[in-house]
């Protein structure tokens, strides 16, 4: 017996401000939007946007849900093409309402690497693998 990871739900108290972020500074596509609940569009793995609060009413009101959120919880990695698309990215994302906490730089485990976070606080990576050149080989 094997379990499957079919989806990642984000938890939110501003459920339609967190989804006009991951639709007009990311690019994902809603494909359901309600009042406490949204869908996008995503190749093999499910992102999904849910009021907190309400998650509280679905788990006989756990603690967990109730409670103020402190420090990070979780983090969406982004992948991009090459270094030159995490700065474009990056500064298109900043540009458009992402808060700025790592512009992008050359990481040592071989990643140019940028960090942001969207309206929730919640912080996340955009990178790129750096092609390996003969100075590194």
């Amino acid at each position: 017996m094997r379990v499957k990871l079919e989806g990642i739900t984000v938890l939110a108290l501003d459920v339609p401000r967190l989804t006009r972020f991951y639709s007009d500074v990311l690019g994902f596509k809603v494909i359901i939007e309600e009042k406490h609940y949204t869908e996008f569009e995503s190749d093999g793995i499910r992102l999904a946007i849910f009021s907190a609060p309400l998650m509280a009413d679905n788990t006989n009101n756990h603690h967990s849900f109730l409670e103020e959120r402190k420090g990070q919880a979780f983090e969406l990695n982004f992948q991009c093409d090459s270094p030159e698309d995490v700065q474009l990215l990056y500064d298109d994302f900043v540009s458009k309402g992402a808060t700025g906490i790592t512009a992008p730089k050359v990481m040592s485990w071989g990643h140019t690497t940028g960090f942001f976070a969207d309206p929730e606080g919640n912080i996340h990576s955009l990178f790129a693998v750096n092609p390996i050149t003969l100075e590194n080989a």
